[in-house]
């Protein structure tokens, strides 16, 4: 892909920058226009605020593609063990020697049956992955 900077005309002019998309059908729309909603995502993990997590922020060009994402949210099913996973991640992130589960409990605001679960869930989705594609070296 190839970078050619924002667009020169058009109906938004200067305000190139304000667009974002609709994440039902892409479609660029200035930010004024989107309409959003927070949805239950346990794969949604704040990079600042652990009270955000297992929240998605979904934008829409229209109520009827709102909807349409917030209903497809909602079907799908919320798996605690997958925020702990994401949790436990995110907190041995700046951590690169092994360290007790107690401290990555708290560390990760979990308790230690829950850090145990979503360590257990992690690998299990890495086990499965590999059993899918291979062990590859490159």
């Amino acid at each position: 892909m190839v970078d050619i900077g924002p667009p020169t005309d058009g109906p938004f002019g200067d305000d190139a920058d304000a667009l974002d998309l609709c994440d039902h059908c892409g479609r660029a729309v200035a930010g004024a226009d989107l309409i959003g909603a927070l949805v239950p995502d346990s794969s949604a993990l704040h990079p600042t605020d652990p009270g955000l997590d297992g929240k998605r922020a979904v934008l829409a060009c229209s109520a009827e593609h709102l909807s349409a994402l917030v209903e497809g949210y909602h079907r799908r099913p919320f798996v605690p063990e997958e925020q702990w996973a994401g949790k436990v991640c995110r907190a041995l992130a700046d951590y690169d020697e092994p360290m007790p589960l107690s401290l990555v409990a708290q560390l990760s605001g979990l308790s230690e049956g829950q850090a145990v679960e979503g360590v257990e869930w992690h690998n299990a989705r890495a086990r499965e992955w590999r059993q899918r594609y291979g062990h590859r070296e490159d």
